[in-house]
């Protein structure tokens, strides 16, 4: 018999999530692939090329008959710091154009729900290598995800303005946010996800060592970013959140329909 396939980013906080497959109790017992972007997920849950994936939440209503895996996900209450739209000193409500890192299509669409429904504008949207400088010279913002956007959140920059992508939100709707669940297509229940992430969040000082110097911050900023900052257990003001999100996100056309959450 097969060992379950199954997908995830490489992300820093992702690594929680699948320490358990690479180091711990569940070591041997799937074939785990790593990918830079979470698009990448996406696509092979979509194909049938994986039985679960961990997967940006906007995906749901995008990827026929997908489910949630319930109880852990990728999330903020209130700040996230590792994803963030930047301007050089700009205010969002004078922005023009944005410059998107497309690695996720969750941040992606919610910056353009945050635009269109709270900000009130419409800006000119280009899609853009993850570069800051490079982004900023094409338009008046960028969206950074993932470990950059945590790296410029903590180490800033000359004139930069960094605007955390969570703190926004809560701002407009009084909710938290969740970016990326486990999900699978085949209603697959071989592995205990939110065992395997209590068993990586065990680990955190292990990942911390592995992460923080190739990411440019340093242990302390690390550590309290995947113990205080990113949510692995959704409440309901983040599953909240996350269907507010679907309906806003088909309200902006930017899925067919605000598929309502059903889990394995």
């Amino acid at each position: 018999m097969e060992a379950p396939r199954i997908s995830a980013s490489s992300y820093s906080n992702t690594a929680p999530l699948v320490w358990s497959f690479l180091y711990g109790s569940n070591h041997g017992k799937v074939e785990l692939i790593l990918d830079n972007a979470p698009a990448r997920s996406a696509e092979l849950l979509n194909e049938n090329r994986v039985d679960a994936a961990l997967v940006p939440v906007i995906a749901y209503q995008l990827i026929p008959d997908a489910k949630l895996i319930s109880g852990v996900c990728v999330g903020a209450r209130e700040a996230v710091r590792s994803v963030c739209l930047v301007t050089r000193g700009m205010d969002l409500s004078d922005v023009r154009s944005v410059s998107l890192d497309l690695s996720s299509r969750t941040s992606a669409a919610l910056s353009k729900v945050i635009f269109r429904e709270f900000i009130g504008t419409e800006p000119v949207w280009k899609n853009a290598p993850p570069d800051a400088d490079v982004m900023l010279a094409e338009s008046d913002a960028a969206l950074l995800i993932g470990d950059p956007a945590l790296r410029l959140a903590e180490t800033g920059g000359d004139g930069f303005r960094v605007f955390d992508i969570v703190e926004l939100w809560r701002k407009h709707t009084g909710l938290g946010f969740i970016f990326a669940m486990w999900m699978t297509r085949k209603n697959f229940r071989g592995i205990d996800f939110a065992a395997a992430c209590d068993e990586g969040r065990a680990h955190i000082e292990g990942i911390v060592t592995n992460y923080h110097a190739d990411i440019g911050v340093s242990r302390e900023v690390m550590t309290r970013y995947l113990s205080e900052n990113i949510s692995y257990t959704p409440d309901q003001s983040m599953l909240g959140g996350m269907e507010l999100y679907f309906k806003l996100a088909a309200k902006h056309k930017l899925c067919p329909e605000a598929r309502m959450p059903e889990y394995v």
